[in-house]
This record gives structure tokens, sequence and C-alpha cells, in this order.
């Protein structure tokens, strides 16, 4: 509850660049989520908590959000925070989500965290992607035993398109360990399903299906 506070609080008291300065546009607009599930209500239904938190689509925005909003290693734990494209609501149902899938990353060091976090968020508002279109947004998972950072995506099975975004994003996340893709399809059905895509050091190898 009180990172969740934190969260809308900080947003709420966000000052937005007076409109008269010279502000730089991104090309699209970008929205942050934040997700509390460590308190979920008896009967709630998964996304609940979910809650939007702010809308941006200048440089300036992103970073008075940034330097006022709690890095993800200062949330509680179950807590989720999102970077989406707006108008897509970080939930498989989602029509942008729903036929997409999820490179992720583990961190054991709250700092690579921070950091990996951080650097995703600026190739994302920074359109460093080739295939940028394909990217819906980001998550970062914090956890008890080891946090997670996801990188979502539409199309899941346009295997190159991913593997490109899988080899970009882990030389911008600068990741030595291995990163795995899962279908947003295979995790409904199986929490803890195969990945269907893997990168380790600088070659992709796509998971035989058994």
């Amino acid at each position: 509850m009180a990172g969740e506070v934190a969260v809308e609080g900080a947003a709420a008291a966000t000052e937005v660049p007076d409109s008269n300065q010279q502000s730089h546009k991104l090309e699209r607009k970008w929205t942050f989520w934040f997700d509390n599930q460590s308190r979920p209500k008896q009967g709630a239904a998964w996304g609940s908590s979910l809650r939007k938190v702010y809308t941006f689509d200048t440089v300036e925005e992103f970073w008075c959000l940034y330097d006022q909003i709690p890095k993800p290693s200062k949330l509680p734990a179950n807590a989720d925070f999102h970077l989406f494209k707006s108008g897509v609501e970080p939930k498989w149902e989602d029509p942008e989500c729903a036929n997409g899938g999820k490179w992720t990353v583990t961190s054991s060091r709250k700092a690579n965290l921070d950091s990996m976090w951080l650097e995703t968020l600026m190739a994302l508002i920074g359109e460093q992607f080739e295939e940028s279109d394909e990217i819906c947004g980001v998550v970062a998972s914090v956890r008890q035993r080891q946090d997670k950072l996801a990188l979502w995506t539409k199309n899941a099975t346009n295997e190159a398109a991913q593997m490109s975004l899988g080899r970009k994003w882990k030389e911008i996340i600068d990741v030595t360990d291995k990163i795995s893709f899962s279908f947003h399809e295979d995790l409904r059905r199986e929490k803890s399903a195969k990945s269907r895509y893997k990168l380790q050091k600088n070659e992709a190898l796509p998971v035989s299906k058994e």
C-alpha cells in the first residue's frame, strides 16, 4: 500500500514543464502503470489492483516523472511497475498483447534492476528498436526471491522479429546471462510453461518443441 501511495503521490505532484518552454516531443505517448499484488482483496480478479499512473509524450515530462517516482528497487515485494504504449493495458487480454509474448531477464541485485529498468525506458521512448511497432511495453516485477524485467511484444509467432528485439534488448541492458521468450498463450495454460526462444551470449537458439 505504501508503495502504491508513493507512486501515485509522486505522479500527482509532478510539475509538468511550462508549455511556453520548448519541449521535445516523443514519437508516441507512453503510460506508467502500477500494480501492487502484495495484499489482494479476497475474490478479486487478476489485474483489479492495476492503476494508471501518468501518460506523457515529451522528454521533459519523462524525466520529471522518473526523478519523482520510486525506482523498482524501492517498491514492496509483489509489486509490478509498467511502462506501456499509451492505449495499451499491461494485460494479456489487451488486443495488442493477446497474441504476444515476453522476453524476460532475472536480477538478484536491486541496483541491476534499477539500471536495466532505466536503460530500457530510455530505449523505448527513444525508439532505439528497429521493430519498435512490435513492442507493447516493459514490466519490472519485484519479488521476494528474484526480481524480473520483461519486455512485452505483440506477435509472438514472428520469430525473426522477436529474435531481433531480444538481441537488441540484451545489448541495451548489458546482460551476459541468457534471456528467454515465452508466449502469453502458453503462460495462460501453464505458469511454468517452457520458453519458446532463447538468447545466450551472442547466439539465438529457438527452443525445440517436444
